[in-house]
């Protein structure tokens, strides 16, 4: 898309899920929290993964894979942010993720690249610039090597302190899948179309595949609405199977995340943000 729209002096506030908020207050109750942040910086946890992801991807730039990187200034562009790091690395599973609280970056695995188009890019790298830009990856990073983190403070075997374990696993997980909704709001508004950001969420469900071109919006949307209006019987056993299963999920279902973009879109708060009503960082600064 040609002019993309920049979004100067935006604050993350401007599209952050109301859901992310709440969970992330809630997550910042549990007591265990703060020992575990403090851990994760006394070890330098933050510079291992830096550099363990360096280690194992390539870098972009403006002489390396010019085209990802292109694509990565444009949208930290969109929403007036520093460029973070960008790298790609080989994997047949599509995914990225956005890192480093001292030194953000984002990766590509080389399999989501192949499996969304240009446009559709824009959408992924804008949905991690959102992640960053609202302050996700501190979180996100303590959440990847959680386990680890809570055996080396001691509480995995203190009786008592296990309730506490749960209930931060739980917390963070819970966060993590809000979180989400709000950095698919970042994708688009980087992308600046929705049915971009929805055929990039689309390919992302239905993974790699050589039928990829037959894939199709309406349905796919149509799918989601059915499963957002299912009855009380198919209510009950989607409360259940995320009881037993979802509730350790770090993302949320994919036909879900799809709709509640839609939803947002309906609202009307997307449109607002696109003719410049939004909060700005200088409305901050004089508050």
């Amino acid at each position: 898309m040609a002019n993309r729209k920049r979004l100067d002096g935006i604050e993350a506030r401007a599209f952050v899920a109301e859901t992310d908020r709440v969970a992330l207050d809630a997550l910042k109750r549990v007591p265990l929290l703060p020992q575990i942040i403090q851990k994760f910086f006394d070890l330098g946890v933050d510079r291992w993964l830096y550099c363990w992801n360096m280690s194992m991807s390539v870098r972009c730039g403006p002489n390396q894979f010019k085209s990802l990187y292109e694509i990565l200034r444009e949208s930290s562009d969109v929403l007036d942010m520093p460029e973070p790091e960008l790298y790609v690395t080989s994997n047949p599973f599509p995914n990225a993720f956005a890192g480093g609280v001292e030194r953000p970056y984002i990766t590509l695995r080389s399999s989501i690249i192949d499996t969304l188009t240009d446009e559709q890019l824009y959408h992924l790298i804008g949905h991690e610039l959102g992640h960053i830009k609202a302050g996700h990856v501190l979180y996100r990073s303590v959440a990847s090597v959680l386990i680890p983190l809570l055996e080396m403070v001691g509480r995995r075997t203190m009786g008592l302190g296990d309730v506490a374990t749960i209930g931060l696993v739980l917390a963070m997980t819970e966060w993590s899948r809000q979180a989400e909704l709000t950095a698919d709001r970042a994708g688009l508004l980087v992308a600046q179309d929705l049915n971009t950001s929805i055929d990039a969420n689309l390919a992302l469900t239905a993974g790699p595949s050589r039928f990829l071109h037959e894939v199709n919006r309406d349905a796919f949307m149509d799918q989601a609405r059915a499963y957002q209006e299912a009855g009380a019987l198919e209510n009950l056993g989607k409360i259940l199977i995320f009881i037993l299963r979802g509730s350790t999920y770090t993302h949320p279902m994919p036909v879900h995340r799809t709709q509640q973009l839609e939803r947002w879109v309906l609202s009307g708060a997307y449109d607002k943000i696109m003719a410049g009503d939004y909060p700005r960082r200088q409305e901050s600064a004089a508050s």
